[in-house]
């Protein structure tokens, strides 16, 4: 990898011929990084194997190392043997499947993302009070399943602006708005925008839903899309806030934005005619991967990488409670007897 060196965010780079704008910060989050911890740290504790519902996180190459380690991934936690352990992903879950993992006498570990806990604590909060909950989000995402399944009769899904025009509440003044926490940004503010334009008295939770690090991530893909004619992203095809960070690009004025799971993904025809690329990638991409994409650009005359900083991360979270002084194994066992 060549020469690197931090590039103030609000400072235009000195043109430099084949160069790479590397944004910081990029890859992993604290929530992401802690439900893979918590994967290790359970195989560690307990042996394999350990089951965890659905991904972990949205990631091909974090998956297929956690299985070479003894995890095995399932749709559905009535999947799981009973008398086992099963993991519930970062993404979240609705009470129905801990419902499930109890009925098939399993022990627990929910690795759930404490920003994604936010956004469920609010739903059923607002519940509580009898609020109509306008969820922003995609159909059929996880976590948007999750926080739907808090109060299944309280929440209504609104996958865009073009939604709105569909949606009908029991009483517009008691009308509030949550989303996913993987979203665009503007994109989510333009169906808040239009919700209040419809319901006035609509209320906005107590903070943003959208977590920092997607907002960060944005932040710095706009940057990029600046001063870049090529953006690559580093992520997975069902990774939402990777996806994202690609429609950001595009939208902020890059002629090309690609998303990728391996550098080897990469067509050299799209460096035709360029001189700056831009890399980053989604919050659930360890940096190996970005890595191995710098490799693969500087054998192509890529080898200036300048880092263009936006944002300092310093946010972690402490590891599910169930990996702390408990003995999940027993506890199954025990399950197993009753």
């Amino acid at each position: 990898m060549g020469r690197m060196t931090a590039t103030p965010a609000s400072t235009p780079a000195t043109h430099r011929p084949k160069r790479v704008l590397l944004a910081a910060p990029r890859g992993y989050c604290a929530g992401v990084d802690r439900a893979v911890i918590a994967v290790e740290k359970a195989l560690e504790q307990y042996g394999a194997p350990i089951y965890v519902r659905h991904e972990i996180v949205h990631n091909k190459y974090v998956v297929q190392t956690l299985e070479r380690k003894g995890a095995i991934f399932v749709d559905q936690a009535t999947e799981v043997p009973p008398g086992n352990i099963v993991m519930f992903s970062a993404h979240g879950v609705a009470p129905t499947v801990h419902e499930e993992a109890r009925q098939g006498r399993l022990a627990t570990i929910d690795a759930t993302c404490p920003l994604v806990t936010k956004v469920h604590k609010e739903a059923v909060r607002y519940a509580d009070a009898d609020f109509d909950i306008l969820l922003i989000g995609h159909e059929g995402h996880e976590e948007v399943i999750g926080t739907s399944g808090e109060a299944p009769d309280h929440i209504q899904l609104v996958d865009g602006p073009e939604d709105v025009a569909k949606v009908e509440v029991r009483d517009p003044s008691k009308v509030v708005w949550l989303s996913q926490t993987t979203l665009s940004v503007d994109e989510t503010m333009e169906t808040v925008d239009a919700l209040q334009e419809k319901f006035p008295q609509l209320v906005s939770p107590p903070s943003s839903d959208i977590c920092y690090a997607t907002q960060n991530r944005q932040t710095a893909i706009k940057e990029l899309a600046g001063q870049a004619e090529l953006v690559i992203v580093v992520g997975s095809k069902n990774s939402s806030n990777s996806i994202r960070m690609v429609e950001v690009a595009k939208q902020a004025g890059v002629p090309a934005a690609y998303l990728v799971d391996f550098a080897s993904e990469i067509d050299e025809a799209w460096l035709e005619g360029v001189t700056t690329v831009g890399l980053s990638s989604g919050a659930s991409v360890p940096d190996v991967l970005v890595e191995e994409v710098l490799a693969w650009l500087s054998e192509r005359g890529y080898g200036d990488v300048e880092i263009v900083k936006t944002a300092d991360e310093s946010l972690t979270f402490s590891l599910p409670k169930e990996l702390r002084n408990k003995d999940l194994r027993a506890e199954a066992a025990a399950l197993l007897e009753e």
